[in-house]
Parts: structure tokens; C-alpha cells; sequence
């Protein structure tokens, strides 16, 4: 069974720092592309950054997190982090990690999510 659990979400002030994580299980983690989205209130998910797996890829960011978010990945532990600096009150949002592939016994890829952590950044 696919699971995704992410932490780390919290209150900062601005120009703070965070750093979330996404504990995973149920599939080879190593093997598979791993992003970061993001939901604020009333708005849509957005794409927030990935990080690619042993198949290869490029890692990539949104504009508006480059340079201030780093996404990283530790095969060892099954778990993929965001590093969030200078953070901004735009950047308020429910951040979940993704991951798309097809499940053992399954016939479909499908996007497996995180239940979400909340970040918040106000004074």
C-alpha cells in the first residue's frame, strides 16, 4: 500500500525558514520522480517543485520558489524534503508531496498524495 506522510509544516514570520518532510512506504521510493505541491485557500494545487528518481530527469522548481525552496530526496530513509527559506505570506498553504506510478497489483499509473502539511508565514 502506497503511503505518503508529510511533517515539518508550521506558523513562521516572514523571511523565515522551514524544512518539510514526506516519510514514504509501499513502493520502491528510489525509482520514482518525487514533487512537492501546494494548495492555499480557495486556489488550486500548484506544482510547487521535483526531484527525479533513478530513471533520471531534471529537478525543477516553479519561478516563484527558485531560489528559495530546495527539494531533496534520501533513498535511504524513503523520504523527500523541501527546504523553504525566505519564506513569504504568499507562500501560506497546505503543502503535500506526490508521487505518480503504477501500485503493485494495480493496471493504472495514478498520483498518490500525502494527507498535507499546513504551512503558514504572517506577522
Amino acid at each position: 500500500q502506497v503511503r505518503l506522510v508529510e511533517s515539518g509544516g508550521a506558523s513562521v514570520q516572514p523571511g523565515g525558514s522551514l524544512r518539510l518532510s514526506c516519510s514514504t512506504s509501499g513502493f520502491i521510493f528510489s525509482d520514482y520522480a518525487m514533487s512537492w505541491v501546494r494548495q492555499a485557500p480557495g486556489k488550486e494545487r500548484e506544482f510547487v517543485a521535483t526531484i527525479p528518481g533513478d530513471a533520471g530527469g531534471r529537478t525543477g522548481y516553479q519561478p516563484f520558489v527558485k531560489d528559495r525552496f530546495t527539494i531533496s530526496r534520501d533513498d535511504a530513509k524513503n523520504t523527500v524534503y523541501l527546504q523553504m527559506n525566505e519564506l513569504k505570506p504568499e507562500d501560506t498553504a497546505a503543502y503535500y508531496c506526490n508521487v505518480n506510478l503504477m501500485a503493485s497489483g494495480d493496471d493504472k499509473w495514478r498520483d498518490y498524495w500525502g494527507q498535507g502539511t499546513q504551512v503558514t508565514v504572517s506577522s
